[in-house]
């Protein structure tokens, strides 16, 4: 699914989120911010948003390297990097989230926008979140979820069943994925939930700001120091 929708897939995300996904991108990014030598992860890169966004407000001695499962979106990815002047800073390598192919304690961060509501086991995939991340460290995630407000939650329901899946094929897009959208948000636990289960995989302090009326939150995990 994610191959097909690879190539309108920048261009859906500004659509759909009329705009707002850049900014929340980059306060994801800021809260992820690399130091000098520092090393982060990207889990479901994607086309490279977030990795880059990363890139650019983090120290010019810092690298990221970005994970994927879909070989269309590492095309486009690795493209980019060669494109861009931050590319030499950046590596992309095709991976699964629940089995990550890096030692213990291998990175300084770890980020993830839009991508561990779709694991096929969120908590594997938190786990292994956990296992490569150094003490200190911190996991920087960015993720839709259903708002408190019952009345927010109500019209959010109407534009993810109704307007977003005739947008999407509007412009191009694959109706199965934004059918597939929908279900997946709904499913997904909520704000307080993924922190618990954020906790449950080894964090030892987690926190998360909600955005855009709930519908986004950026959740913060770390991992205590020795």
């Amino acid at each position: 699914m994610f191959d097909r929708v690879a190539p309108r897939y920048d261009r859906l995300n500004r659509v759909l989120s009329l705009g707002n996904d850049l900014r929340w991108r980059e306060r994801t990014a800021n809260f992820a911010r690399l130091g000098p030598g520092e090393v982060a992860l990207d889990v479901g890169v994607g086309t490279g948003d977030l990795a880059f966004d990363l890139l650019r407000v983090s120290d010019p001695t810092s690298r990221v390297v970005g994970v994927d499962l879909s070989e269309r979106m590492l095309d486009l990815v690795r493209a980019r990097a060669m494109a861009d002047p931050l590319g030499e800073r950046f590596e992309a390598r095709i991976a699964d989230a629940q089995a990550l192919p890096f030692a213990d304690a291998s990175f300084d961060r770890v980020v993830a926008g839009f991508t561990i509501r779709n694991f096929g086991d969120l908590d594997a995939g938190l786990r292994e979140m956990r296992r490569v991340l150094k003490r200190g460290g911190r996991a920087v995630v960015l993720e839709f979820s259903m708002p408190p407000s019952a009345f927010v939650r109500g019209g959010y329901r109407v534009y993810l069943h109704q307007v977003m899946p005739r947008v999407a094929a509007a412009l191009g897009g694959d109706a199965a994925a934004y059918r597939y959208l929908p279900g997946s948000v709904e499913a997904f636990p909520g704000a307080e939930a993924l922190a618990a289960r954020m906790r449950n995989a080894g964090f030892t302090r987690t926190e998360f700001v909600r955005l855009f009326f709930g519908t986004v939150a950026i959740h913060v995990g770390e991992v205590e120091r020795a």
